[in-house]
């Protein structure tokens, strides 16, 4: 009987496991929107600070990063425990900010003058030649303004997680959040870190003349990493974007009944033509991201509006 038991318990276990890798991959997919555009966020939070401060830098986010899923975790987990129904409002709560955030990035030219542009640049040039004191308060600030947005992307992570593994059992929930939590945070802050000394190995490689081949390769690669640091900043900022309104969209259309049903409704159309296998395919990521796009927009007029009509008040 013993040995029985034993084997159902292992059985469990197994089914378990199975279930949580399945469940993690899926959350890991539908979360990667969140994670580009973590990605860029965070490469940028190290704008103005010294090169050998960049690393211990992104290490206090990292850690402030911890300490939010350290609270997040436990936070999405009883709702989902106590009040289920809250799961749906949170995921479109998230998928419409992910749009809103996507929108402004994207208006950020009109939205900004180039005096505001100008005077942001002034300010990281003035804490890079300040004083130590200086400095220390300038990363400080940096450090907590990263956590402070590293708090809202950690919860759309979270939510998102959670929202595919709502009908699992409590275990495998708090297994495939946990997961999620931690790979996002060691895999996001891992790769800001090799990101942003990218151009210093760049400067090591080139360090010594090229004067035999393999000198001659270092300084190759030494060129490819300076030249590639800013354009890897900039495809992450631009497919991270691109996938927040894909993301964030594809939440709104998924929650909204009609919308869902339409976008299935035009896939199965088009699957019936010429390479219809691939516009199948296509189509619902395309109008997810059209529709995350009318979304932010939305958002963005709302947000606005509600900020001016405060400031008459006020």
């Amino acid at each position: 009987m013993a040995g029985a038991s034993l084997l159902v318990l292992l059985d469990d276990i197994a089914a378990v496991l199975d279930d949580v890798a399945l469940l993690t991959k899926v959350a890991a997919q539908k979360t990667a929107g969140v994670l580009g555009d973590d990605l860029a966020l965070n490469s940028q939070q190290v704008a103005g600070v010294r090169a050998e401060r960049e690393i211990p830098v992104v290490w206090a986010v990292a850690k402030g990063s911890f300490k939010n899923k350290l609270i997040l975790v436990p936070a999405a987990l009883l709702a989902s425990a106590l009040l289920p129904w809250l799961i749906t409002p949170l995921l479109m709560l998230g998928g419409a900010y992910l749009c809103l955030e996507g929108f402004e990035k994207i208006a950020h030219p009109w939205l900004h003058s180039d005096v505001e542009d100008r005077h942001n640049h002034a300010e990281l040039s003035a804490a890079a030649a300040s004083s130590e004191l200086d400095l220390m308060a300038f990363e400080a600030d940096k450090i907590k303004g990263a956590i402070r947005t590293d708090f809202v992307l950690s919860a759309e992570i979270i939510v998102i997680a959670l929202g595919t593994v709502t009908d699992a059992a409590f275990v495998t929930q708090a297994t495939v959040v946990a997961g999620v939590a931690v790979m996002m945070t060691v895999g996001v802050y891992g790769f800001v870190a090799c990101i942003v000394k990218l151009d210093d190995l760049g400067f090591y490689l080139c360090r010594n003349p090229a004067t035999t081949p393999r000198l001659k390769f270092q300084h190759l690669l030494g060129r490819a990493c300076l030249l590639g640091a800013p354009m890897l900043m900039k495809f992450l900022t631009v497919v991270g974007t691109a996938a927040m309104f894909m993301v964030g969209g594809g939440i709104l259309t998924h929650g909204i009944s009609v919308l869902h049903h339409a976008i299935e409704a035009a896939a199965s159309v088009v699957a019936t033509w010429s390479f219809g296998g691939l516009l199948e395919f296509l189509v619902p990521l395309l109008l997810n991201t059209l529709a995350g796009v009318v979304a932010g927009l939305i958002c963005w007029a709302l947000v606005t509006g509600v900020s001016k009509l405060r400031a008459k008040i006020r």
